[in-house]
């Protein structure tokens, strides 16, 4: 199965509108209790969560986890830290790469690939005013071709 495919939970749209994205990594993630069961029901937000190294490993900070429903005193905080899991390698890549100025490690999407939970992580470079100005205006000129377009086709 490809990276980032799966029964999608959670996008973080907002991080394609703050950054250029331009490696993606598929990570694991470290859940506790009753997590996951929250997480399968899709009770997850990624809107503001980033992600950062500490002591060689990788963890995901600000990604709100609802508590579950039917959980009782076991249920969990939500804004808690989770740690990802990824390769050394990899690790060490995104190390090398985050030290230069402007990157930055951004959750994309959260999605479940054989019944485990996965976090695609981006490696982002900031975009400035202008270049997010740029792309409101491509993605509005693409929308106006396409209506024409569909427009043209009913006749």
């Amino acid at each position: 199965m490809p990276k980032g495919s799966g029964k999608q939970l959670a996008q973080n749209k907002k991080a394609y509108h703050d950054f250029f994205i331009e490696q993606t990594f598929e990570a694991g993630i470290v859940l506790k209790g009753t997590e996951i069961k929250a997480i399968r029901a899709a009770r997850v937000n990624l809107k503001d969560a980033f992600a950062k190294i500490e002591n060689g490993e990788i963890y995901l900070h600000n990604m709100h986890v609802s508590p579950y429903e039917q959980g009782n005193q076991f249920n969990h905080d939500p804004l808690r830290t989770r740690k990802l899991l990824l390769h050394k390698k990899e690790i060490s890549k995104l190390i090398g790469i985050t030290k230069e100025t402007g990157y930055t490690i951004v959750p994309l999407k959260m999605y479940l690939k054989n019944g485990f939970a996965k976090v695609l992580i981006g490696l982002g470079k900031g975009k400035k005013q202008y270049d997010k100005r740029d792309d409101l205006k491509k993605k509005e000129a693409k929308r106006d071709i396409e209506r024409a377009f569909r427009e043209r086709q009913k006749m």
